[in-house]
């Protein structure tokens, strides 16, 4: 059985920024170090320092952070320049998957916005400096913690008006509705507050990739609570909690994603072609793919090839169709999936082991479901039905008791280890 996860929880009712994020977890008890190893990592350790604060807030007191640059002409990045350093940076593979899944969204959101490609977006556009120790600074902090789910609150985004180097722009930031429209992520109302910008870009791009969800927390046990400052006086305490526990259930009942689906009809390819395009978009990082049988104009037969994958995947995959693909064109939508969590185990029966997926409802009951390859490997060795295997399997894994029978498995009962 895998170990607990831990829940994170975000709770923004003044909004999110990167600082405000990266403050909460220093309060939580993140060691500095978190944070200047892997800048260090990317020979940036020199051009910053952190300012930290213990401070309060119309009342109430936090870790107020301000990254204060220390390069005199700090220079003008492009995201395609930083992604190739992030990705040749000896940085833990886990940091640097989710520090590159940060900035690839806010590059695509920057790109969108300004109507260029995203590999030109100017650095100072994602954030400069500042904004590249927020992100890794964040994701080491939540990789510290141990952080296995994490949840956030919908954030106010402010209204107004916002002097940038493009010149004033309204509020809120054109990047933040653009994340939040590809994510299909909730904005709280800003009413009742002073104009101002409650949302960054940095802090909503964190979120959208980090967060499994955006809605209210559930059923939880409290174990740390970190409070991040903001630096703009507002007329009710400006701030930010970072809340560690433990979900009172065990195991979440489901779960739920946005994912992006990618589609093409294909008449003018052979077997062979269509097999060699699915690999390849499988290699490239796609969840699933999956071709069906259609019949397109004159009569033809066609197959229509479907694509799952993670929206921040949809410029890889569609270089993916260009290259390997004979389709013009690729339609592209955003859909929600539910899922219910899983587990693996193996079950030791007297004809040897099989490998077990099992998956709780949201009534407590548990689906198991044992590998069928395993199962036919040992049917055809043993010379006995694959029928006679399954119920085996399924003897540990009662609907009621996920631990399976209280009395000792018997000579012909199995036994499950993780």
């Amino acid at each position: 059985m895998p170990p607990q996860p831990r829940l994170a929880v975000v709770d923004c009712p003044t909004g999110l920024a990167g600082n405000m994020l990266l403050a909460a977890l220093l309060d939580l008890g993140l060691p500095p170090s978190a944070v200047h190893e892997p800048m260090a990592a990317l020979g940036l350790e020199d051009v910053y320092r952190l300012k930290i604060q213990n401070t309060r807030s119309a009342g109430f007191r936090g870790l107020q952070l301000q990254v204060e640059l220390t390069e005199p002409s700090p220079p003008h990045r492009h995201w395609g320049d930083l992604r190739v350093q992030l990705a040749e940076a000896p940085l833990e593979p886990q940091l640097k998957q989710r520090v590159l899944a940060v900035f690839g969204l806010l590059a695509e959101a920057e790109a969108a916005v300004h109507g260029t490609g995203a590999d030109q977006v100017h650095f100072h556009e994602v954030g400069a400096v500042d904004a590249l120790v927020d992100v890794v600074g964040v994701c080491a902090g939540l990789l510290h913690f141990g952080v296995s789910e994490l949840i956030c609150t919908p954030p106010p985004a402010g209204y107004g008006r916002v002097t940038t180097a493009h010149g004033p722009l309204p509020l809120p930031a054109p990047a933040v509705l653009e994340l939040a429209r590809v994510r299909q992520l909730p904005l709280a109302s800003s009413e009742g507050f002073p104009p101002a910008e409650l949302t960054t870009p940095t802090g909503m791009a964190l979120m959208a990739a980090l967060a499994d969800r955006f809605g209210q927390a559930p059923a939880l046990v409290p174990e740390a609570v970190g409070v991040g400052l903001g630096t703009r006086q507002l007329d009710r305490a400006n701030l930010l909690r970072l809340v560690l526990a433990q979900p009172q259930s065990p195991v979440q009942a489901e779960h739920q994603e946005m994912l992006l689906q990618q589609q093409a009809q294909i008449d003018d390819a052979s077997g062979e072609d269509l097999a060699f395009l699915m690999e390849a978009l499988r290699q490239a990082g796609a969840l699933e793919v999956f071709a069906q049988a259609l019949q397109m104009k004159k009569g033809r037969p066609a197959s229509l090839i479907t694509v799952l994958a993670r929206p921040e995947q949809s410029l890889a995959l569609r270089q993916v169709w260009w290259r390997h693909g004979s389709s013009l064109g690729v339609r592209e939508q955003l859909l929600q999936r539910w899922s219910l969590p899983r587990e693996h185990g193996v079950v030791e029966t007297p004809w040897g082991p099989v490998r077990i997926k099992r998956s709780r409802r949201p009534d407590g009951s548990w689906l198991c479901k044992p590998e069928a390859d395993d199962l036919a490997e040992l049917a055809q060795r043993h010379a006995i039905s694959m029928a006679r295997l399954r119920r085996a399997v399924l003897v540990l894994v009662d609907d009621d008791d996920p631990d399976g029978p209280a009395t000792a498995p018997t000579v012909d009962s199995p036994q499950l280890r993780p």
